[in-house]
């Protein structure tokens, strides 16, 4: 049994996953949100059927979050827990690979958190807590910028003084896991693409999009943070730096207050003043609603312009997460604006969520192919540790 943890802000995520490598089976999902606050605890099977739940009056935090866990796993009865595989936001230019977790790790990662200060700080703090609690217990960090070190040293520079690039200013790109387990996928689906030249769309609250030339990361919409390429739920995405000087300058705007309005109150809720959520906005008379998913479809087919550019052509283009799996309205957009790319977009296809997109003979193909961040990390786990 394997245990999969993907620690947030105010929140840890897990899974539990029986099996092998070759063989996973999920067992359950479970969710600890607010942690910060008025914690609320979930926890369901593989079919959705509720397991447990949980509030709490008072902030649960993410150690203590983590030690009920780790009780519900080791008295659950059934498989040992033979492994923790801990999803990890940025591995700068190091680890390229999954790794065991030990002291030696936990402080190179520790370094990287002025790379990812939102996000890298909650990661690590489930691995301290388990090295803690239950130091044998085997752990794999699992890296999301590991996946785009297969780009061309060109790709991950910034044009900027050795200097700067120096201090570890590059092209990181993230959401790795997701469009490793994509290419782990895309064989079955469409072979000719996963031999060739596919864009792959990972649309969700956070958004990017990445080039694969026969399975490898070549370029990505996301660099030095995940706030740039495409605009996002709360997230602005790539803007002109003189922008960042004009607030300075002129509004007196410090790199916290920066930090707030770019990450928390920008994309399509800047954009809408409805809410980030794009079941909400397609649901939205607002016409602002309406201009933040045709700004959103918009700059998608302006990147999805340049990726088949630095591919030299395209086999295909490949849906998944959220927004990308369910939403036919930016599938379409996205889709009808490709259409000099080659792609013959089938509208009832679309409807029917694929997960073929495109017509017979179409020259670039379209399809919708569900992520699975967790079962990766799963997967990368059990292969390690030799189980």
């Amino acid at each position: 049994m394997f245990l999969v943890l993907n620690a947030g802000s105010s929140s840890l995520k897990h899974s539990l996953f029986t099996g092998h490598a070759g063989a996973l089976q999920l067992a359950e999902r479970g969710l600890a949100e607010d942690l910060l606050g008025r914690s609320h605890v979930v926890v369901r099977n593989a079919d959705g059927r509720l397991l447990e739940e949980r509030s709490f009056d008072t902030p649960l935090g993410h150690e203590a979050a983590t030690a009920m866990l780790m009780e519900r796993c080791l008295s659950r009865g059934g498989p040992a827990l033979l492994g923790v595989g801990h999803r990890v936001v940025h591995g700068g230019t190091r680890h390229a690979a999954p790794e065991r977790v030990d002291a030696a790790l936990l402080a190179e990662l520790e370094a990287l958190v002025p790379l990812a200060p939102l996000h890298q700080p909650h990661n690590l703090a489930p691995m301290r807590a388990l090295l803690a609690r239950v130091p044998d217990l085997p752990q794999v960090a699992c890296f999301d910028t590991a996946f785009h070190r297969s780009q061309p040293d060109t790709a991950q520079r910034y044009a900027l003084p050795r200097r700067i690039t120096d201090l570890g200013i590059h092209r990181y790109g993230f959401h790795g896991l997701s469009y490793e387990w994509v290419a782990t996928r895309l064989p079955a689906v469409d072979p000719a693409a996963a031999a060739g030249r596919t864009v792959v769309l990972h649309l969700g609250n956070g958004s990017s999009m990445c080039a694969l030339a026969a399975g490898r990361s070549v370029a990505t919409t996301m660099g030095f943070t995940a706030l740039e390429g495409l605009p996002m739920g709360t997230r602005c995405g790539s803007l002109d730096p003189g922008v960042i000087l004009y607030l300075m300058d002129n509004l007196g705007m410090d790199a916290r207050a920066l930090e707030h309005l770019l990450y928390h109150e920008s994309g399509l809720l800047g954009v809408s003043g409805v809410g980030s959520d794009m079941r909400v906005l397609e649901a939205s008379p607002e016409p602002a609603a309406v201009q933040a998913i045709e700004l959103y479809c918009y700059r998608i087919g302006r990147e999805l312009g340049s990726l088949a550019a630095a591919l030299g052509g395209l086999e295909a283009i490949v849906f998944t997460a959220g927004i990308g799996e369910n939403s036919a309205r930016v599938r379409e957009a996205v889709c009808r604006q490709a259409a000099w790319l080659g792609l013959d977009f089938d509208a009832n296809a679309n409807r029917r969520n694929g997960p073929a997109l495109h017509r017979v003979g179409s020259r670039v193909r379209a399809w919708v192919v569900p992520t699975d961040e967790e079962q990766m990390i799963a997967r990368h786990t059990a292969e390690l540790l030799g189980s």
